[in-house]
């Protein structure tokens, strides 16, 4: 990518990533190891969790104002959230790009704490934060939890498995009413059972949805809160679920799996 693309995601109007798919390897080989592929959904690039994990992480960085720049201008980096297997954090490091009409930054690697290309900055860069009350991280079971059944079984139909998207409307509404009763119940036995998510600006809640057996969950429902209630009114594939989930951290293999 050479000309800035105003559609383009944040990162790439902010910096020329020169083959970026062979930089995420090389970001997934310093980093601690975990899984970054899908495991229900075909894939069209290789790992796209830690691809959309680095967008949605510079996105918020960048909104916040936590990009750090060098004295002299000439140098540019990011915390990415992750760290080596020494729990040593990794940042992204930027050049200033030297060709005019493109993005202003050019991205060189990817750096670990220690390293000398860090000491061009006074202070090194912050962690991108998503949310203020950490009370939205866990189901208040105290609360209605309000869901609109019909809207999520007849427009969020492609994402079901089979059979249960070929299903009659009214068979897969007393479906989905069941799941969801024992997804509440279980998570009011088990708060960890409800996984934050962070979306357009919100932390929202994901909820297993048991649909063939209890003990796999076919989808993940979304339910959001409001001034005394939460709201569902959609759900995830599991594979679309992580990927949001794992923006704020990874998530405990309770239910939610890459």
């Amino acid at each position: 990518m050479s000309p800035v693309d105003p559609a383009a995601r944040p990162l790439y109007r902010f910096a020329y990533v020169p083959g970026v798919h062979d930089r995420i390897e090389e970001l997934s080989l310093l980093a601690e190891p975990e899984e970054w592929n899908y495991r229900h959904t075909p894939q069209e690039i290789p790992r796209p969790i830690l691809y959309n994990y680095l967008h949605y992480t510079f996105a918020r960085l960048e909104e916040q104002g936590k990009v750090s720049f060098s004295e002299d201008q000439q140098a540019a980096a990011f915390n990415t959230g992750l760290v080596t297997i020494n729990q040593e954090p990794i940042y992204a490091y930027f050049d200033k790009h030297r060709q005019a009409d493109v993005q202003p930054w050019f991205f060189q690697r990817f750096v670990r704490k220690g390293e000398g290309q860090l000491n061009r900055f006074k202070t090194l860069p912050e962690l991108a934060t998503f949310f203020d009350d950490p009370s939205h991280l866990v189901l208040d079971s105290r609360l209605e939890i309000r869901i609109n059944i019909e809207h999520i079984a007849a427009d969020n139909r492609e994402r079901f498995p089979e059979p249960f998207r070929s299903m009659d409307a009214y068979v897969i509404q007393t479906v989905l009413k069941g799941a969801l009763d024992n997804a509440i119940e279980r998570v009011k036995r088990n708060y960890k059972a409800a996984i934050p998510q962070f979306y357009q600006g919100r932390v929202q809640l994901l909820l297993p949805l048991c649909l063939a057996t209890s003990q796999r969950a076919d989808l993940a429902v979304v339910i959001e809160r409001f001034e005394g209630f939460y709201r569902a009114s959609t759900c995830l594939t599991l594979d679309m679920a992580y990927n949001n989930a794992r923006v704020l951290a990874r998530p405990d293999r309770d239910w939610l799996q890459p």
